[in-house]
């Protein structure tokens, strides 16, 4: 868990480099800032009953980040007006799509000690198990092998909106479940932020994999 040192207090973040302008062109399903979504008018019937997942009516998209994982790998994020959705869209290559997952958040809670993030988050936590129980249902962790309770995953995302552009570091765990419904998994995905400022969180978003035919830009 030697993470904790770097969020808490140890960044340097005066020394990083500027956020980069995102590439409006490349953007998967022609989303963008600027954009709206619009989902299937079918879709929160169909998952009804397979996941607490709400879908939300038309959407404008407030912000936009991106996070490369390496391999030609990367994640697109698209985060709403209403802040309790969000998108991820995974590509590979020359933004070939992989999946599509439309997330709501549950929680955000800002950390202020190292001992609260290892009680929300580290050794003292569940979060890293090979199993988590959420109100009662049960997901199986995505990344890591080991046996016990695994490190969270690194990463560092570029987010822009109209106003500015900025980095955060996230240190994330992923885990799912299968809801029944074909291709459509339920994600579990918990992530502790630092933002540029220093300031440290732990959000938790539940979510549902979607096809790409479920959703369109407006």
């Amino acid at each position: 868990m030697g993470w904790f040192k770097d969020l808490l207090g140890t960044s340097n973040w005066q020394t990083a480099a500027p956020t980069p302008t995102p590439t409006v062109a490349s953007a998967p399903l022609g989303l963008a800032l600027g954009k709206g979504v619009r989902f299937d008018s079918t879709l929160a019937l169909l998952l009804d009953g397979s996941t607490t997942v709400r879908v939300p009516l038309d959407q404008a998209i407030w912000s936009a980040g991106w996070i490369e994982l390496g391999q030609s790998n990367k994640l697109r994020r698209y985060y709403m007006n209403d802040e309790e959705f969000w998108l991820q869209i995974h590509v590979t290559g020359d933004d070939q799509i992989e999946s599509v997952t439309l997330f709501n958040y549950l929680s955000y809670v800002t950390v202020n000690s190292d001992a609260e993030l290892q009680r929300l988050a580290g050794p003292n936590s569940l979060i890293g198990l090979p199993t988590y129980l959420h109100e009662g249902v049960e997901y199986t962790r995505e990344w890591g092998t080991e046996q016990g309770q695994t490190e969270l995953v690194p990463m560092t995302e570029q987010v822009a909106n109209p106003d500015e552009g900025y980095t955060i570091k996230h240190h994330s765990m992923l885990y799912a479940r299968e809801t029944g419904l074909t291709d459509r998994r339920e994600l579990l995905l918990f992530s502790v932020e630092q933002d540029e400022e220093g300031t440290v969180s732990l959000s938790t978003s539940l979510g549902i994999s979607l096809y790409t035919t479920d959703l369109s830009a407006i």
